[in-house]
């Protein structure tokens, strides 16, 4: 993968846990790669770009609150 600008989520909590980031210059691929902030020199996920657009909306719309 190419070098990335990562984005923190705004959900990530500040006491360092949970915390994820997302390359969104990627998504013009078709792709988007969402890895751990903890550990940036490991490995991210890809997701399909439709499918992490919806995952966003459906976070920010509360579809996953506990």
């Amino acid at each position: 993968m190419r070098e990335q600008v990562w984005v923190k989520s705004s959900y990530s909590g500040g006491e360092g846990g949970n915390c994820i980031e997302w390359a969104p210059g990627h998504a013009a691929t078709g792709t988007v790669p969402v890895r751990d902030s903890k550990d940036p020199h490991g490995p991210a996920l890809r997701f399909d770009a439709s499918a992490w657009t919806a995952f966003v909306a459906g976070v920010k719309a509360g579809d996953f609150d506990a």
